[in-house]
């Protein structure tokens, strides 16, 4: 049958959503009587669950990880969630996938209470049928747990049908662990020798070209 569902990833796939997330780690690490740090340093935490990339970034226990995710969601709860965008030209891919009979998902590491907010905040909640993200309680975090969520609530069982779009190597690996197709965005905060590395099947440079690559090569994907 070829690629039928296209499964996107949020942070760094849809939106650019690194301001916020960055600030908020600054305002927890600041709450918590540590330093703020510069942003650039900071971006490893776009991506990976943000309990386990505390614990590693922070060097502390994984009790002491969570109370730093309470204090990101003081602040990401009600200004950083906001300070967020969505690539120019995903609406069109959205709208073009759509044309051609695709199924769209989203498969976020996010908290799905969260990443739903986003997607009816700036209106591209109408085109996924489902929005799978992550428990509110650190939950389901791993992109493969998210992955399979996905699966088990279409029921899926020709896992060739699916296709992971993200930016991260999480999102390849994740792909990878499931059976699922991948394809790699270059515009967000991965790099492509991340995303090669993570055998990436295909790679895009600019959001524009997730349709016409998918649409060209949905039947016959490698």
């Amino acid at each position: 049958m070829g690629i039928h569902t296209i499964a996107f990833d949020l942070d760094g796939t849809i939106t650019d959503s690194g301001p916020g997330i960055l600030n908020s780690i600054n305002y927890a690490l600041e709450k918590s009587g540590r330093q703020r740090e510069d942003t650039e340093k900071l971006k490893c935490f776009i991506g990976p669950p943000l309990a386990g990339q505390f614990e590693k970034f922070c060097n502390i226990t994984r009790e002491e990880s969570l109370q730093m995710v309470q204090y990101y969601r003081e602040y990401y709860s009600v200004k950083g969630i906001f300070e967020n965008r969505v690539y120019e030209g995903m609406e069109k891919v959205f709208q073009s996938l759509i044309e051609h009979d695709f199924r769209l998902v989203i498969a976020t590491s996010k908290p799905e209470h969260f990443a739903k907010i986003i997607a009816k905040h700036f209106g591209f909640d109408k085109y996924f049928a489902f929005i799978g993200g992550a428990l509110l309680d650190e939950g389901r975090t791993d992109k493969t747990e998210v992955i399979e969520y996905v699966l088990e609530h279409f029921q899926i069982r020709d896992r060739k049908e699916i296709l992971m779009v993200g930016d991260r190597s999480y999102d390849m690996i994740g792909a990878a662990q499931t059976g699922v197709h991948s394809l790699g965005v270059l515009y967000g905060y991965g790099s492509r020798e991340e995303l090669e590395e993570a055998k990436a099947e295909r790679l895009v440079s600019v959001p524009e070209e997730i349709a016409s690559v998918i649409i060209k090569n949905a039947e016959n994907w490698i």
